[in-house]
């Protein structure tokens, strides 16, 4: 599945947690299941290896469907450009997590599937 939109600012918890993201409004989207996955993401021509959660974010109380990026080996501001993501892998289904420690730990180890 591939899904190109413009980055939009979020709460930034992900940059919080070591894991800055790249968001796309996903309320419209309706053919991608709510989940983690292994994904692709192309910016301004580069291409750059990354892990997505589509979904409502329920372990921080989120209410709108995002699509949210983390780029590895990527640095800079995306807000407002033009992003292309491919959803290649879903590597788990999107849950709620009892603390935001227990959410940084899996998403520690979500990165280290998606890098390999």
């Amino acid at each position: 599945m591939i899904v190109k939109g413009i980055v939009i600012h979020g709460a930034q918890l992900g940059r919080k947690m070591g894991f800055p993201t790249a968001n796309i409004d996903a309320r419209e989207i309706d053919n991608i299941d709510n989940g983690v996955y292994l994904s692709h993401v192309e910016v301004e021509g580069k291409c750059y290896k990354a892990m997505s959660n589509v979904g409502c974010r329920p372990s921080v109380d989120g209410t709108t469907r995002l699509l949210e990026t983390h780029l590895f080996d990527f640095e800079g501001d995306l807000y407002g450009k033009t992003i292309t993501v491919k959803l290649l892998r879903k590597i788990r289904d999107e849950k709620r997590f009892t603390s935001i420690e227990a959410l940084q730990q899996q998403l520690k180890s979500d990165a280290e599937i998606c890098q390999q």
